[in-house]
Order: structure tokens, then C-alpha cells, then sequence
């Protein structure tokens, strides 16, 4: 975990074809721009979220749900218990994974730490996503949180990429 937080790659579309990146950045850009209205910091968000989350091995539109549930997207977002940030991630991974520089409440930080222990929790859990949510929110065995998340998901951030186009040039 520790080497996870520790890579500091610049954030980046992590998309086979750059048009199914641009594209998934101009929908998710268009469902989130009446909570942040930036265009600039939104794309930015979004790009991070979708890198970290690639990174990680989670689906982007899970953690998109999840940031929703968790913070409502506000970037300096504090629960009563002290958990910071965009997906709300508790300090003292800070002293176990990380170090004494990490400000949670930088985006990209936090994002990076929020998917590497929900794929901690994930590993943990041999697959099991719902078990995994449960692990991350404090609530293991407790459905509303992962129900939560999924409807999030479901609801705001499913995606379909659109149709390949195919090169014209190629006849079979």
C-alpha cells in the first residue's frame, strides 16, 4: 500500500482510444457541472478519478458514486469523525501508508489514497465489492452503505462508451 501512495504519476485518461477518453470526460464533465461548476477543476476532478481508480483496479463510476456518498464532491469535506477529504479518508492511514506531507485534502492525494485502501479492503474481501464498501465506510455487514453507493453509481454515473467507429479504410 505504502508504494501505491508513494507513486506520484501525474494523473491522466487511462482509455484504449482517446476519443472513448474525451468522450467519457465531456458526459461525466456535463453530470457534474452543476455541483462544480469549474469547468477547469472539474475536469481535472474527473481525470483524477478516473486515472487513480484505473490505477487501482476499481471501475471509475464506483468511485465516482462513492465520492458522491461520501463528500457530495466537496474537496475539504470533514465527517464528525475527523475522515478529510473527497472520499473521506481518515488520518491515521496517513501514518501507516503514508507521510507526514500528505495533505489530505489535496485532490489527487486523496483520491489516491481513498482507491489503494478500497482496494485493500477489496483484496481483503477476495472480490467481494460489497463487503469491501462496508470495510471502507466502517459499517461491514451494514447494507446502507454499499446501497447506497451502487444506487449513486447507477443512478449519476453509469456509463456506455459510444459505438467504435470503424476506420473506413478497412473492407473486409
Amino acid at each position: 500500500m505504502s508504494r501505491s501512495i508513494a507513486d506520484v504519476n501525474a494523473p491522466r485518461l487511462v482509455f484504449d482510444d482517446a476519443r472513448e477518453g474525451q468522450a467519457w470526460l465531456a458526459e461525466m464533465s456535463r453530470r457534474l457541472e452543476k455541483r462544480i461548476p469549474d469547468a477547469w477543476f472539474r475536469e481535472r476532478l474527473l481525470t483524477a478519478i478516473h486515472y487513480e481508480a484505473t490505477r487501482a483496479g476499481l471501475d471509475p463510476q464506483l468511485v465516482l458514486g462513492l465520492v458522491q456518498v461520501e463528500s457530495g464532491f466537496k474537496k475539504y469535506a470533514i465527517s464528525p469523525v475527523g475522515a478529510r477529504g473527497l472520499m473521506q479518508v481518515m488520518p491515521f492511514w496517513v501514518r501507516s501508508i503514508g507521510t507526514p506531507q500528505h495533505n489530505l485534502f489535496d485532490l489527487t492525494t486523496n483520491l489516491r489514497y481513498g482507491c489503494t485502501i478500497l482496494r485493500h479492503y477489496l483484496n481483503i474481501e477476495r472480490g467481494n465489492l460489497y463487503r469491501a464498501l462496508g470495510r471502507y465506510n466502517g459499517s461491514l455487514g451494514q447494507p446502507q452503505y454499499p446501497n447506497l453507493v451502487f444506487g449513486a453509481m447507477r443512478a449519476h454515473w453509469q456509463w456506455t462508451p459510444p459505438a467504435r467507429v470503424q476506420n473506413a479504410s478497412l473492407k473486409p
